[in-house]
């Protein structure tokens, strides 16, 4: 009878995207601390481009900013077509930035779209890190 002896070879980790949606420009960038947690980040300053490119690649995790125009007449804020569009994606985790006097149209978005976390701006690191490892 022959033995074979068997190879063991690490399992290669997946590579997680996270797409940062950055339209508000009025905060500290955290791409240090997606980074520093093992994302390979992709940042979209338009909505518009990040719908294109969640359908070019899958991210893991989706962080956008909410922000407010009056000349919006048709639509809560400008993440109506993302979170739709990040509605096809189940398995990525959806974080909203939002400035504490926009929290009645933040509540009007959970209404219609899944959003996993919302954090208020200036953003806590310590709670960015629980939203995105899971952690309590």
């Amino acid at each position: 009878m022959q033995t074979q002896t068997l190879s063991h070879t690490p399992l290669q980790t997946e590579e997680r995207i996270l797409l940062n949606v950055i339209e508000l420009l009025g905060y500290a960038n955290q791409r240090t601390v997606f980074e520093r947690l093992g994302f390979r980040v992709r940042t979209e300053f338009s909505v518009r481009k990040a719908i294109s490119l969640m359908r070019k690649e899958k991210p893991a995790v989706i962080v956008a900013d909410l922000y407010l125009q009056t000349d919006f007449r048709d639509r809560v804020s400008n993440l109506e077509s993302l979170l739709a569009a990040a509605q096809a994606h189940k398995e990525a985790k959806v974080i909203v930035l939002y400035e504490a006097p926009h929290a009645h149209a933040l509540e009007r978005l959970k209404q219609r779209f899944r959003i996993d976390v919302a954090l208020a701006l200036p953003v806590d690191e310590a709670a960015l890190v629980r939203a995105l490892t899971g952690g309590a």
